[in-house]
């Protein structure tokens, strides 16, 4: 798990060859290191969280706060549950431990509530998800590797658009894709396997006036320098249309 290294430009940051499986733009996620004290861990935060083909990110939406990004790769989280209280939102408990190099140490215990709903849907495919991953795992973890401070880029569609190759994903409950303009990839493949495998990283796109790219350093992570994207690109197709084909 590292902290502060999945955000650029206000967006998320994944690696080259991951993918973007469900999305969620109103969550809140509360964090406690049970080994240590980790400032930015303090207080509730409210944001957006995705699962992805090799983890869980969390995204604030608060500028000022300190914690920006929280990833989760599946084989850094144990004993994972779905709470279900009489009186509450639904939400997902468990805890987390550090990777070489993410930005904090000892052993956290995360809550991530989803506001809208679809906490249990989230947590099932996250579930599912580990579980394909866990397969695909070496006996022992490569170490964690940061993306590297450098270029980066807006996404190629297939980052984030829904696809029909995952029955697990229940579209029905999360049925938007997140902001072209919110996504954001680095030429860094992911540094452990994923649902499929090693991911096969696609070609850095050429330099045109709709790529974003930029600098930026994970431990000031207020500041990316870079060139902002521009609006008039055209959003993903919903999730409801896949859905639409596929019957």
């Amino acid at each position: 798990m590292s902290l502060n290294t999945s955000h650029a430009n206000g967006g998320v940051l994944i690696y080259n060859g991951e993918a973007i499986l469900i999305y969620c733009d109103n969550a809140e996620m509360s964090l406690s290191n049970n080994e240590g004290h980790t400032p930015a861990f303090k207080g509730n935060k409210k944001g957006r969280v995705y699962l992805t083909t090799h983890r869980v990110i969390f995204n604030t939406k608060d500028s000022r706060e300190v914690l920006q990004s929280f990833s989760m790769p599946f084989h850094c989280m144990k004993q994972v549950e779905l709470e279900q209280p009489v009186f509450g939102a639904n939400y997902i408990k468990g805890k987390v431990c550090p990777e070489a190099g993410g930005n904090w140490q000892g052993l956290a215990t995360f809550k991530v509530w989803f506001n809208s709903g679809g906490a249990i849907e989230f947590g099932q495919a996250m579930l599912r998800a580990g579980q394909m991953a866990s397969r695909n795992r070496p006996a022992q973890p490569p170490a964690y590797t940061a993306p590297p401070a450098g270029n980066y880029y807006q996404a190629a569609p297939p980052a984030y658009t829904p696809t029909a190759q995952y029955d697990f994903i229940p579209y029905t409950a999360f049925p938007s894709a997140p902001p072209v303009e919110s996504v954001y990839t680095t030429d860094a493949p992911p540094p452990y396997p994923g649902i499929e495998g090693q991911a096969r990283p696609s070609a850095p796109p050429m330099t045109t006036p709709n790529a974003g790219a930029g600098y930026y350093n994970p431990t000031n992570p207020h500041n990316v320098y870079a060139t902002a994207p521009p609006n008039h690109m055209e959003q993903p197709p919903p999730y409801s249309e896949l859905s639409k084909k596929r019957d």
